[in-house]
């Protein structure tokens, strides 16, 4: 029979039959290659147990994938929120490579800054907004007091929920499923970082129509995966400039008469922060690949 993946713990996994039952399945022989969103046809093994016999086709898929292995986070989602907060500080670096991973998957984004109560959130909002201004929807939220605003978005799709540890995830998926289903996690203040509280992925179905994929605190997110083209591609803004470089294999580094270096520079139509997370990522890439020329995705 089918049946829609819900749950990924590594070994196991939980899936869901039309009928809402549900199944801890293993998958057919070794494979890693099941993800929570995946549609999948499954053998009945026993009392609410199973087997994955095959993956069928994904609509999209998001993964991360360092210099080691890849990880895919979720498949056949409609959007991604990615949850930032003022307070232990996100990772702007981090946030990016979210929005790259995303853009590359061709996944519509949301950034939610949560935390709004705290005093330093007008500071984090300023420094964001040159997303705000790529047309990337920011949500000012409190999770903790008010979810309301984060359900219009939600209405009638399947989104991924993605963020550094310590951002109020698990509060947000509680508060939106009204249950304590996400052990919330301290803050540690000394570190300046959550830790971590969720360690597989789950959905969970707000009604007939609309889930949730919560994932576990992340605090890196690999792009390995992606070529430099594939890379530059996914920055939005460069989009209009990719192709109008005087070289042909122009990687925006520091090659001369370069479109999106002079947008940036002398158009101030590129945030600089945002061209020097892409000069850094591609530099960084590019020492990962000659280091491990083995690794292929």
């Amino acid at each position: 029979m089918d049946a829609l993946v819900t749950g990924d713990f590594g070994r196991e996994y939980l899936a869901e039959t039309k009928e809402r039952l549900q199944l801890v399945c293993t998958r057919k022989g070794k494979k890693q290659d099941v993800a929570v969103g995946d549609e999948v046809e499954i053998t009945l093994t026993g009392p609410a147990h199973a087997r994955i016999e095959r993956v069928y086709a994904r609509r999209n898929v998001l993964f991360r994938a360092d210099q080691w292995k890849e990880k895919t986070l979720a498949a056949n989602i409609d959007q991604a929120v990615i949850i930032i907060a003022p307070r232990p500080s996100f990772s702007e670096t981090f946030l990016n490579m979210c929005l790259v991973a995303c853009e590359a998957a061709r996944i519509p984004a949301i950034i939610m800054l949560n935390k709004k109560d705290l005093p330093e959130f007008e500071a984090a909002k300023k420094q964001v907004a040159h997303l705000e201004r790529l047309d990337y929807p920011l949500l000012p939220m409190s999770a903790k007091f008010d979810i309301e605003p984060l359900r219009h978005y939600l209405d009638g799709k399947t989104t991924l929920l993605v963020g550094q540890s310590g951002m109020g995830k698990s509060r947000t998926v509680n508060n939106l499923v009204m249950r304590d289903v996400a052990k919330e996690g301290e803050i540690s203040e000394a570190l300046d970082s959550g830790k971590h509280t969720t360690t597989f992925t789950r959905l969970y179905r707000l009604d007939e129509t609309t889930s949730i994929i919560d994932t576990p605190g992340l605090q890196s997110f690999g792009l390995f995966h992606l070529s430099d083209n594939e890379v530059g591609d996914a920055m939005r803004e460069f989009r209009p400039y990719l192709g109008k470089c005087k070289f042909n294999d122009c990687a925006h580094l520091n090659e001369p008469h370069c479109a999106v270096i002079a947008a940036a520079e002398k158009l101030n139509k590129i945030e600089p922060s945002r061209l020097a997370f892409y000069q850094v990522l591609i530099d960084e890439l590019r020492d990962l690949r000659e280091a491990h020329p083995e690794w292929k995705r």
